[in-house]
């Protein structure tokens, strides 16, 4: 069989092989095409090379990924699988040629416009890329804030901040069998919670061969469906366990003539492993790192003289050591009340403080890749539970079910066995009993009485494995709502996904129903709150002032004098103070925080009087005005902020911000999925931009607009309905010219922007600007020549482009897109940052002359094109005044109107273009997309 690829109406690449092998190698090489920018940077991240690129913003990430050796791990990791699996090891580099094959050929624009230019790929480089991106799953920095808390502010604190934290990942899942379903057959859905990054952290594929057929989830870089996938007869979906399997300890190094070495739990000084890189940065001096890994791990924080290059810390570490007392330095003979800020370090003799990560892949030379080829041949649930017993890293819960009536609820992954101490804090590396004893069996959990199962990060089959998971609230509301109906299908899952009921809202609310004597403002602000709905919908006043109270408790909470100490950042590398930050702590434990009995003498109802008064005196608009979406980009500074966002961290759409500090949302569903084992073809599914992650592209950011919307894709799997190549469905004309943007609009049919082709177009675009409708176009009276001519210059221009429209295969529209800022219209207006002008021109109406609502869909087609396709902020419109038509047209469409201009003159070589008097008139995304 020839390998082919498939493309569906939204791009996603459905792959057709002869053999597992030469299938592994088509979704290489169509990842590259699709994902190669994105991959290249996941390539250089876990190498610890993306400074070289990305500057020095990106040199705290390289310098842990050097100190703990990801790179060698994943190279040690494909050395054992070639000899435990030589299967798995050959097909992972069918996959590796394939990304090279395709980066060779990849037209990303980013690589000659950023660098550097494409590398190669290692055979190892999918281990390295998939244990870079969960390497801070198990959220082992909290060790570190935890070891902060207890050391501040006592072991209480623990407890009291013990929560979703900002540096963790979830996911909402639910598996319902077919006992409570329309169809008989269990339904699975869920939405993985990541940070948002552009393009995204998840790829949608098909692939098939002889032996399986498999739509899903993939991450781009990694070969198969590890994730999220459907067989046709079995399906599966994860969510985060929250357990803990990785291990901070201190060490005691000490540099000898030889090399560096770390004392042991056996009282004997031991060599540890050395060597020195060099990280090179974009535009500075490149970095010397060293590298050193003691027989617990590699050292990620410190050396052998300490944090700072200085001498710091007891025996005992920072906490417990010969020089300080019962609470370590703080409160010691010799630290102070502040620690060690302006108190005396210890003697020049003391042993430094350094830190070393354990994680099973380094020890085991296993992150679990045995698992994928197995999981795409499944048939059954039995089958995906063996595949899993193989899995390493993350920790995972699963559901599956498949189409026999089988289901499964499990863990996932290895977690040691080894002191309790261990799962909490630091531990000394020169004390015995700290050691790894074996490995935990994997946990199974099951289905309700009414057989539902719901896993939201929260207490559940994982517990004995874990320490902190996330708050009920995700999990409760889910299984409150599917109890609201006896038997739900595939369709009815995306009202779950949207659901917007905050359940962490109730102690707030609490204190401010207990406050009196408030101004008349902050009275009636609080009697509004009591009476909210607890929904935090983008279009809600409510929620909007409910979030501005919170975030003014959270920031008056973190600003007490009471958390001063823990509020100063500790001397521990940058790309941990994520988790070591105060205010997100404070924000994501406020329930906590605001409940406990006692909190260190802080008057809360005095804050949150504070808060409310503060709330009242300010103008608050609707919660979607703030909380936006905020994407991470690689490449390319701020991003812009999408529209509005429904939601919040404790909502099941949990599009997340960081209350106190920001409204705006980096994390949230990376996807969304409908898993149905009934008919796969029911099955849905959506991720937050779109297939392509080139810039530009049709299918760059086409499933934006449905992410925010709550809409999914549905899953195609026959492959008579898709065309290779193109995607374009059998029996629709193959488009002469590269499609840049195709939606499908119900009632409407499907609309597509071509680039303009004057050999083939200008006689109809002559036609349609000749007509006397068109009198406002400026082209009366031009030769079809004359016409070709304009058209032919502005094909010179990186500006300005012409585009032809069509709808189902027929020319409907020419739409014309330029820079303001290069055009003469930027001489009428301050252009904006993400400002982008459009004509357009509509084709004339078919012989009855009647098309209500026509134009409203072309236009809402194009939107999507200009404002997401293109990623701009603003379309910018310039109607000759006289016609009125065009004018209301747009205003009906949700264009603000502006000033009315003048437009001077325009002198091309045998074409002249007059001034035009014209209406400018304004559609901003969060307008057009709300």
């Amino acid at each position: 069989m020839t390998t082919q690829i498939y493309r569906d109406t939204w791009g996603i690449p459905h792959l057709r092989a002869g053999s597992a092998d030469e299938l592994a190698h088509a979704q290489g090489r169509v990842t590259a095409l699709d994902r190669g920018r994105q991959i290249e940077v996941e390539r250089h991240r876990a190498q610890g090379t993306s400074a070289s690129f990305l500057g020095v913003r990106a040199l705290s990430w390289d310098l842990f990924a050097r100190r703990a050796r990801l790179d060698d791990t994943a190279g040690r990791c494909f050395a054992a699988l070639e000899k435990r699996d030589p299967e798995t090891a050959r097909w992972v580099q069918a996959y590796v040629d394939g990304v090279n094959e395709g980066l060779a050929a990849s037209p990303v624009p980013e690589f000659a416009k950023y660098g550097p230019a494409p590398g190669r790929w290692e055979p190892w480089t999918p281990l390295g890329v998939w244990l870079a991106t969960h390497i801070l799953f198990a959220g082992f920095p909290s060790k570190l804030w935890r070891e902060e808390a207890i050391r501040h502010l006592g072991p209480d604190a623990v407890g009291l901040f013990a929560t979703d934290g900002p540096g963790t990942s979830g996911s909402n899942g639910w598996l319902v069998s077919g006992a409570r379903t329309t169809t008989g057959r269990a339904v699975l859905a869920g939405d993985p919670h990541r940070f948002i990054e552009g393009p995204g952290v998840y790829q949608q594929v098909h692939l098939s061969c002889p032996e399986f057929d498999v739509v899903g989830l993939t991450v781009p870089g990694v070969p198969g469906i590890a994730h999220f996938g459907h067989t046709g007869t079995v399906a599966w979906a994860i969510t985060n366990a929250m357990a803990d399997y990785q291990d901070l300890y201190r060490e005691r190094l000490r540099r000898t003539g030889a090399g560096v070495e770390a004392l042991g739990p056996d009282g004997s000084w031991r060599r540890a492993a050395r060597h020195t890189e060099t990280i090179e940065v974009a535009g500075e001096e490149p970095v010397e790192v060293e590298v050193i890994e003691t027989e617990r791990g590699p050292v990620v924080i410190g050396g052998p003289e300490g944090l700072d290059g200085g001498i710091i810390g007891g025996p005992e570490g920072l906490d417990g050591g010969i020089i300080g007392g019962p609470e370590g330095l703080d409160g010691g003979i010799i630290g102070g009340p502040e620690g060690l800020v302006g108190g005396i370090s210890a003697p020049p003799d003391a042993p430094p403080l350094a830190v070393s990560l354990r994680y099973p892949p380094r020890v085991t030379d296993d992150l679990g890749f045995t698992a994928l080829l197995p999981l795409l041949r499944a048939h059954q649930v039995a089958d995906v539970d063996r595949a899993f017993d193989d899995w390493a890293e993350p920790v995972n819960v699963v559901q599956a079910a498949d189409t026999e009536g089988g289901l499964l609820h499990r863990v996932a992954g290895r977690v040691p066995i080894r002191a309790e101490a261990n799962r909490t804090r630091l531990v000394p590396a020169w004390e015995p009993g700290h050691a790894w004893r074996g490995w935990h069996r994997p946990p199974r959990g099951g289905l309700s009485d009414d057989g539902v199962a719901v896993m939201a990060n929260q207490r559940g089959p994982a517990t004995p494995l874990g320490v902190e998971f996330a708050p009920n609230h995700r999990a409760d509301r889910i299984t409150a709502l599917l109890a609201e109906r006896e038997h739900w299908s595939a369709a009815d899952m995306p009202a779950i996904h949207m659901d917007t009921q905050l359940g962490s809202a109730t102690p707030l609310l609490d204190h401010l129903d207990a406050l009196t004597d408030l101004t008349p403002e902050a009275s009636a602000l609080r009697d509004r709150l009591l009476n909210w709905d607890r929904r935090m919908d983008a279009d809600s006043t409510d929620a909007a002032a409910y979030a501005a109270v919170r975030g003014a408790v959270v920031r008056r909470l973190a600003a007490h004098p009471a958390f001063a100490a823990p509020a100063e950042p500790p001397a521990y590398p940058e790309v941990f103070l994520p988790w070591l930050a105060l205010l997100p702590r404070v924000a994501f434990a406020l329930e906590h925080l605001l409940r406990a009995r006692e909190l260190y003498g802080i008057d809360r109802s005095e804050i949150v009087r504070a808060a409310v008064e503060e709330a009242a005196a300010k103008s608050v608009g609707v919660w979607g005005d703030t909380h936006r979406l905020a994407p991470w980009r690689a490449f390319g500074g701020t991003p812009t902020p999408a529209p509005g966002l429904s939601g919040d961290h404790d909502c099941v759409l949990c599009t997340s911000s960081v209350p106190g500090l920001t409204d705006l949302s980096g994390r949230g569903p990376a996807a969304r999925f409908v898993w149905d084992l009934a008919r796969r073809e029911d099955s849905l599914w959506v991720v937050p931009f779109g297939a392509s992650g080139v810039p530009g592209s049709p299918h760059h950011r086409d499933q934006l607009p449905l992410w925010l919307k709550g809409d999914l894709v549905p899953v195609i799997t026959d492959f008579t309905r898709l065309a290779p190549e193109t995607g374009t469905p059998v029996g629709q004309r193959e488009p002469r010219q590269p499609v840049l943007h195709e939606q499908h609009i119900d009632g409407f049919g499907t609309v597509r922007v071509l680039p303009l082709d004057l050999a083939a177009d200008a006689g109809t675009i002559h036609r349609w600007v000749s007509e006397q409708r068109a009198a406002f176009w400026g082209m009366n009276g031009l030769t079809q020549s004359q016409v070709a001519e304009i058209y032919a210059h502005m094909d010179t221009l990186d500006t300005h482009h012409a585009h032809l429209v069509l709808r189902d295969d027929e020319p409907v529209a020419l739409l014309q897109t330029y820079d303001p800022a290069a055009d003469r219209v930027g001489d009428c207006y301050a252009v904006a940052p993400g400002d982008i002008g459009i004509h357009l021109l509509l084709a004339p109406a078919g012989p009855d002359g009647e098309r209500p609502g026509w134009s409203a869909a072309l236009m809402g087609a194009l939107a999507s094109y200009v404002l997401l396709g293109l990623d701009r902020r603003r379309i910018v419109v310039d109607p000759d005044v006289r016609n009125e038509k065009a004018i209301a047209r747009f205003l009906r469409q949700g264009f603000v109107a502006g000033p009315r201009v003048v437009l001077p003159e325009v002198d091309i070589p045998d074409v002249f273009i007059p001034e035009k008097r014209a209406q400018l008139a304004f559609l901003p995304r969060e307008v057009a997309f709300p």
